[in-house]
């Protein structure tokens, strides 16, 4: 599972020109869900996010604040994207991605969860398959990249690279 962290002022999801979530400050996720993915990488997403992910730097603790510290806002927009292999061709391949039934399905397992680890009310998300225009002021600016195992979705790509030289 990758996750991609975004500290920001503020956020919004719009889908059919309905805004239908939004938050202040706190963080953007962007969820990608491989289709090897299960509930222990869901869990281990779900810790780095809401409270071991110091991704708030504050002027008196610097990079020591976790959006729990802060009471920030998480707002969560599942995007398949994230898993997508570009290493050949101009078109991205996703087929590392869990197909769209069983991944709404952990979708909504990991919002789930995020929301009874952290707070109900400050997790928002998007609409699941849907067209969505997602707004955000990001803060710093400051961006992670999370994965539940380390460099596993990236060695098949870097192993690809080795043997072709590029």
């Amino acid at each position: 599972m990758r996750a991609i962290i975004q500290r920001v002022t503020s956020a919004s999801v719009t889908v059919d020109n309905v805004v239908i979530s939004q938050i202040s400050r706190g963080l953007m996720v962007l969820v990608g869900i491989g289709a090897d993915d299960t509930t222990s990488d869901a869990s281990a997403l779900i810790n780095k996010i809401s409270a071991n992910s110091h991704s708030i730097h504050d002027v008196e603790k610097a990079w020591k604040a976790s959006v729990r510290d802060i009471d920030g806002e998480i707002l969560c927009v599942s995007q398949f994207t994230l898993l997508a292999n570009t290493t050949k061709g101009n078109k991205p391949d996703f087929h590392r991605a869990m197909s769209s039934e069983a991944s709404q399905e952990m979708y909504a397992a990991f919002l789930n969860r995020l929301r009874q680890m952290y707070k109900a009310d400050k997790v928002q998300d998007g609409r699941f398959g849907a067209m969505m225009n997602v707004t955000l002021t990001n803060e710093g600016p400051v961006t992670f990249t999370l994965d539940s195992r380390k460099f596993e979705y990236t060695k098949r790509e870097a192993d690809a690279t080795k043997k072709t030289g590029n």
